[in-house]
């Protein structure tokens, strides 16, 4: 029988055996489950694995507990919704959220009876932005912001509510929102 050795006496080989013997481990598991990838470029969206929300429904639903008009854009076939949320904005109101999936990309539709201010600084996570220009979309003046990393951000307030379009779409993309939302009748509270 092998004499047990104190913990002392080994040494830096049966260090590196060990590591070695876990690091075959773990790259087999990556291999097998293909846990691990390099794709130099940027990062691509799959949409055939992202979730999918009922837009309409989700907007329906949060229009009976806020105290703004709620407006469900009626959006390309290509764009898929795949989102939504609703959080605290300012002191005493909320900002309900939709994200959509377009080609490649993605925009959000926030909407809240909060000002524009703060519910910009919600979405794009900052203080004080201020409008970096304008934009007309949908018979209708949007102020631009940065948002978030390199992304933008387009808001305008409307009937009692403060519209903000955010994501990584393209100019074409925030229009297309820009011009549904506003189209769009709000929804009847139930």
């Amino acid at each position: 029988m092998a004499e047990k050795r104190d913990r002392s006496q080994h040494g830096l080989r049966d260090m590196v055996m060990s590591l070695t013997a876990l690091l075959l481990i773990i790259g087999a598991l990556l291999f097998f489950n293909r846990g691990c990838s390099f794709s130099p470029g940027t990062p691509e969206t799959d949409s055939a694995i992202a979730p999918t929300v009922d837009a309409r429904a989700d907007l329906t639903r949060y229009a009976s507990s806020v105290d703004f008009p709620i407006r469900v854009p009626s959006l390309p076939a290509p764009w898929r919704a795949n989102s939504s949320s609703s959080g605290p904005v300012a002191p005493a109101s909320v900002v309900v959220r939709v994200g959509w999936l377009t080609p490649g990309r993605f925009v959000q539709l926030s909407q809240s009876g909060a000002p524009a201010a703060d519910v910009v600084s919600v979405e794009t996570g900052q203080k004080d932005s201020k409008p970096t220009g304008s934009v007309e979309a949908g018979g209708r003046s949007w102020q631009v912001f940065p948002g978030r990393r390199d992304e933008k951000a387009w808001a305008t307030e409307v009937d009692g509510a403060t519209l903000v379009i955010t994501g990584s779409g393209s100019e074409d993309d925030f229009r297309t929102m820009a011009t549904a939302v506003l189209a769009a009748t709000p929804v009847t509270r139930p």
